[in-house]
């Protein structure tokens, strides 16, 4: 008790407080938190929700406080969860959410309401250009371009010197589509066709046969999720034989479970705790890595770990350094301690996480660099590191 009691005191005094003003610990640390666990993107969104559950519920002897909330993969929805967090229930900071346009949906909220929000997808777009309300926001998974250069130095590696391409129609196929863009450009591939399809189409039979008709050397696909192996059954189908390529945005194993056979051989490039295993001892994120994969695989079992429940982790890994600080500056539920919150994020520096190293800045609220990413092919129905 008494030494509870000098915590609680020199709390106050690290805040400007009088220790003689209150006898009273500070409120609870509110984190509110939006995903997908419904809808096109539940294969993403529930294991994000799974690991919000393994969060520590006490930072720096202050109790944490999680308000979860599913949006079932609907920007409305993510808009109304993001209000009630902030206007109903005060929280702290937001995570999430779990798709691209949910999060740029929700970036209007956490300015307005100063709170800092850390979502769990991957447009570069939620973080940049750098402006008063971005200032808010932080993500945790790869920018688009780290891993589209990626994609595009192994084509040109493998020979490839054309390339179809077929994206979601949202921010997320419209992010990709100028990212890699820009990347095939530097690395002298042409793109011979842009298509498009929904989350939740039924078929892609025109899109494929207009791809098709191109020849390409390869063809890249850029969904997310198990809508994501709908284009390549289509194209397996059809009888095209060329090189395939996804995103990261479908590495988990559902995606494997749905794109069965026709997936085999598949290129992408991924976060490192995909393959955390395969990692050599020297690569700096495999102790991390490997970290939330026993966290995750003890609470849900052998083979569950996915690498958008990740994003979600580190989420928490970024609030637990921060917390701290902010503490310093202001009590829990004012605006104030927002503030000091944001701040903190924005310092990170060497942050060790589950996909890679942290560096945030006042112009960079993504922080990973090419530690973040590994090249992977799908073989024998399984995600195996690639050597090249």
């Amino acid at each position: 008790m008494k030494s509870a009691l000098r915590w609680i005191s020199a709390a106050l005094v690290a805040t400007g407080v009088s220790a003689g003003w209150s006898g009273h610990a500070f409120a609870d640390v509110k984190i509110g938190v939006t995903v997908s666990a419904t809808g096109p993107a539940a294969s993403l969104g529930i294991p994000e929700k799974n690991t919000i559950a393994l969060l520590p519920k006490e930072v720096a002897g202050q109790k944490i406080d999680y308000i979860v909330l599913d949006d079932a993969t609907d920007s409305t929805q993510a808009v109304k969860n993001a209000r009630k967090l902030t206007s109903e229930d005060h929280v702290d900071a937001m995570i999430g959410s779990t798709v691209v346009p949910n999060s740029l949906a929700m970036i209007d909220v956490a300015a307005e309401t100063t709170t800092p929000m850390i979502s769990m997808a991957a447009a570069a777009g939620i973080v940049e250009p750098m402006d008063a309300k971005r200032a808010w926001v932080f993500k945790t998974p790869q920018n688009d371009i780290l891993m589209a250069t990626a994609i595009a130095q192994h084509m040109a590696n493998h020979g490839v010197k054309t390339v179809a391409f077929i994206g979601f129609s949202d921010a997320y196929g419209e992010s990709w589509f100028k990212e890699f863009g820009k990347a095939a450009g530097l690395a002298k591939i042409k793109v011979v066709a842009n298509e498009r399809f929904a989350r939740n189409d039924a078929s892609v039979t025109g899109q494929v046969l207009k791809m098709m008709s191109q020849n390409p050397d390869a063809v890249l696909i850029a969904g997310a999720g198990t809508p994501a192996a709908l284009p390549q059954k289509t194209l397996k189908e059809r009888g095209y034989k060329g090189k395939y390529y996804q995103t990261h945005g479908v590495a988990n194993n559902d995606f494997l479970r749905v794109c069965g056979k026709d997936c085999e051989g598949t290129w992408l490039p991924a976060g490192p705790l995909l393959v955390a295993d395969q990692l050599p001892d020297a690569n700096p994120v495999k102790k991390s890595a490997l970290a939330y994969k026993h966290a995750y695989e003890t609470a849900y079992g052998a083979g569950s770990v996915s690498t958008f429940g990740g994003h979600a982790w580190d989420a928490g890994l970024l609030l637990q350094h921060a917390i701290p600080l902010a503490l310093k500056k202001g009590q829990p539920g004012t605006p104030a301690f927002r503030e000091a919150l944001r701040a903190a994020l924005e310092g990170t520096k060497d942050l060790p996480a589950s996909h890679g190293i942290f560096n945030m800045s006042v112009n960079d609220h993504a922080g990973l660099d090419q530690r973040a990413r590994v090249m992977v092919q799908i073989v024998d129905g399984k995600w195996k590191l690639a050597g090249d």
